[in-house]
């Protein structure tokens, strides 16, 4: 479609909204599943044009409060008492009939998983009509084309003929942002909007809500557990924790001057702002000898008859007592390096040594010396650990597999292992359902260090946990380090983590390392333009 033939918004024949006054108003809400109140007497303004920001921790009652504005709280089981008013009107007052017609047209909704959010049976192309059914214009199919080209979707056409699994995460959030603008609405709710996206695709995302925000003069409610994006982002903030507010004001005031405790303590845990956040925790001390060596590794997978090339002549060395970062987007060929390291995967060509011992080319049998030396710590803490096990017997049950110990000694290497990652005796006896997301993850290193391993693989190991719960994790990571002299491989996206985690760095796209060294090197005077925007697309926090 030719610029001149496209269809702008503007030509939409709906309401528009003053420039100035408040949008939203938020006033005494509460929420409660069934018996539980889980929101307790929030309030809060939001005014034409511009950005709030919701943030906490997970069960703070964010997305709760979102889900109450949209009234989309689950029938018969959430109940919500308070004043919600939308262009001072009180949406929670009026019939579901009569909010209908508000909820998409005036007040749009970009929900946190489009893996969820779009049927996965039907082209976005029909999914998109409905959309468009919600505004005046009578060329629908011309008007989402536009919208999508809007959003930055390079060919519009094949976005709309397409089902959702042929396309990129990036690209099906860009579809929900513009189903959710193309009706032109005054207010956008965005719930996660970028949680499960990588680095650069997240920064082009929000770089992306913001102009349409001041293109479209949109006001923006902004739910999110980044604090860095919030700071970023925002012109004012709500901190909620346990569905109460702990503080809320503009975001300078907020982050420069925070006058609760908790907001003190999420903005001394968020990396992007805090870089001397682990500073007096790391070794310290490189490692003289090499403790891993990969060295021109390729591996090429065929996929529907086509050769892919996974990873593509990879070498990299990691000193002992040392972490080294593998960091990239997804497809980047991280996960298959790591894979490839742990003996899953045999390459094609190249070589793999772990402690001075080749990897490549052995049995099973052999395989199982090395890996009681190299452990793996998973990025999911609440899908690594089988449900139906106790605590005692995940961290166990790998001295039961390589027969180590008397049941006297695996009871103390057990209750060594948890002391060591700061849970106690009173865990043993739990199963995983009973723990928070900080102590699963706890109990997932204690699992991969009963075995005193020397090199532990971290893949995204703190990417699941809230900001605070992934403090937490990172301090005893670093302690481990430093008392057991360990060598950690890190798989990471977030980036402002990896400058306070590792020593050394390999940035890898499209299969191979574009660009390798210490990480202060490779942070603060990157070469290759790949690498630069990786970094520019860190939150800034507050300008």
């Amino acid at each position: 479609m030719a610029p001149q033939d496209r269809l702008t918004l503007d030509r939409v024949e709906l309401p528009t909204e003053p420039a100035t006054g408040t949008l939203l108003r938020v006033d005494g809400l509460s929420v409660a599943y069934g018996d539980h109140e889980v929101v307790h007497d929030v309030g809060f303004d939001l005014r034409r044009g511009e950005s709030l920001a919701l943030i906490g921790e997970s069960g703070s009652g964010k997305s709760t409060i979102a889900r109450a504005v949209l009234r989309l709280l689950p029938p018969g089981i959430g109940r919500a008492r308070g004043r919600v008013e939308f262009d001072g009107q009180d949406v929670l007052s009026l019939s579901e009939r009569r909010f209908r017609p508000l909820r998409g047209r005036r007040i749009g909704f970009v929900p946190q998983d489009p893996g969820n959010a779009l049927n996965a049976v039907r082209t976005i192309g029909a999914q998109a009509q409905e959309a468009a059914a919600l505004t005046d214009s009578a060329r629908r199919e011309e008007l989402v084309l536009d919208t999508f080209a809007q959003v930055g979707l390079d060919d519009p056409r094949r976005v709309y003929d397409s089902y959702p699994h042929q396309l990129s995460g990036g690209m099906l959030q860009r579809v929900l942002i513009g189903l959710a603008v193309l009706p032109r609405p005054a207010l956008l709710v965005a719930d996660e909007p970028t949680s499960a996206l990588d680095v650069t695709v997240q920064k082009r995302i929000l770089d992306l809500l913001s102009r349409l925000q001041r293109e479209l003069d949109i006001s923006l409610l902004l739910i999110t557990h980044d604090l860095a994006i919030a700071a970023e982002r925002a012109d004012s903030l709500v901190v909620l924790k346990d569905g109460v507010v702990q503080e809320a004001g503009t975001t300078a005031t907020v982050f420069s001057s925070p006058a609760s405790e908790y907001a003190r303590r999420l903005h001394a845990d968020v990396p992007a702002l805090n870089p001397d956040r682990y500073r007096h925790l790391r070794p310290g001390v490189f490692g003289s000898e090499p403790k891993i060596e990969i060295s021109g590794v390729t591996k090429t997978f065929t996929v529907e008859g086509k050769a892919l090339t996974a990873v593509d002549d990879v070498s990299f060395t990691v000193r002992a007592g040392t972490t080294h970062a593998l960091v990239g987007e997804s497809g980047s060929g991280k996960t298959t390096a790591v894979r490839l390291l742990l003996g899953l995967e045999e390459p094609d060509r190249g070589s793999i040594k772990v402690a001075g011992e080749e990897v490549t080319g052995r049995s099973p049998a052999s395989l199982r010396t090395i890996r009681r030396h190299l452990q793996l710590v998973y990025q999911n803490p609440f899908t690594s650990l089988d449900p139906t096990w106790r605590v005692e017997r995940l961290v166990r049950e790998p001295l039961e597999r390589y027969r180590i110990g008397t049941r006297s000694e695996r009871v103390s290497r057990v209750r060594e292992a948890l002391e060591s990652v700061g849970l106690g005796e009173e865990l043993l006896s739990r199963k995983p359902s009973a723990l928070s997301g900080g102590q699963r993850q706890r109990v997932a290193i204690a699992r991969s260090l009963v075995l005193r391993p020397d090199v532990i693989v971290l893949d995204e190991p703190t990417s699941a946990l809230d900001v605070t719960v992934q403090a937490g994790i990172v301090e005893v990571l670093l302690t481990l380090q430093a008392e057991l002299k360990l060598t950690y491989v890190f798989v990471s996206h977030d980036l402002a983590l990896v400058r306070q985690l590792a020593d050394t760095v390999s940035v890898m796209h499209r299969g191979r390392i574009v660009e390798s060294g210490t990480v202060a090197a490779v942070f603060d005077d990157p070469r290759q333009p790949y690498t630069r925007e990786l970094l520019e697309s860190i939150p800034a926090g507050v300008s």
